[in-house]
């Protein structure tokens, strides 16, 4: 993990040399975000690349436990995407809630938070050790949207006033 804990969360981004995908589009009839009051919900993401096309695959069966993680963090990207989007800066966001991690994967994987740390450790890097970790969850899907291997949803605390 890069030391970033002494800059802001947009120098933290800019300093891992990484590139945000466009942020994602609804699919469905929901919003890809929400303010209420002084959190920011992120609605399901997926793995989008820079093209806006999709990682696609179950974990066990058509890419393996690594490539899983990497989709796991090229979601934090496509969320990162949209919170960049919504907010204009990722310093406007205070800390990590929860994130809530879907791993559609073969019937006896059983390594779901190592897949979903693909996201997490992203938003440590970005966030710091202390505001970038929340609670979190990490469940097995029997399948996912487009047969993408995770989807991912979080909550996030906003900074006073914005």
């Amino acid at each position: 993990m890069t030391n970033t804990e002494s800059l802001t969360p947009d120098q933290a981004f800019e300093k891992l040399g990484l590139t945000l995908p466009p942020a994602p589009t609804p699919k469905g009839v929901y919003k890809p975000c929400l303010i209420d009051g002084k959190y920011l919900y992120l609605s399901g993401h997926g793995p989008f690349k820079d093209d806006s096309s999709l990682i696609i695959g179950r974990i066990g069966k058509d890419i393996d436990i690594e490539e899983g993680k990497l989709a796991a963090r090229q979601v934090g990207l496509s969320m990162l995407s949209t919170i960049k989007a919504k907010l204009g800066s990722f310093s406007r966001v205070k800390r990590v809630i929860k994130i809530l991690g879907m791993v559609n994967c073969v019937e006896d994987f059983e390594r779901h938070p190592y897949v979903i740390n693909g996201c997490s450790e992203l938003f440590a890097e970005i966030w710091g050790t202390e505001n970038g970790v929340g609670v979190r969850s990490a469940v097995g899907m029997g399948s996912l949207p487009d047969n993408i291997p995770v989807e991912i949803e979080a909550m996030f605390e906003l900074v006073e006033g914005y």
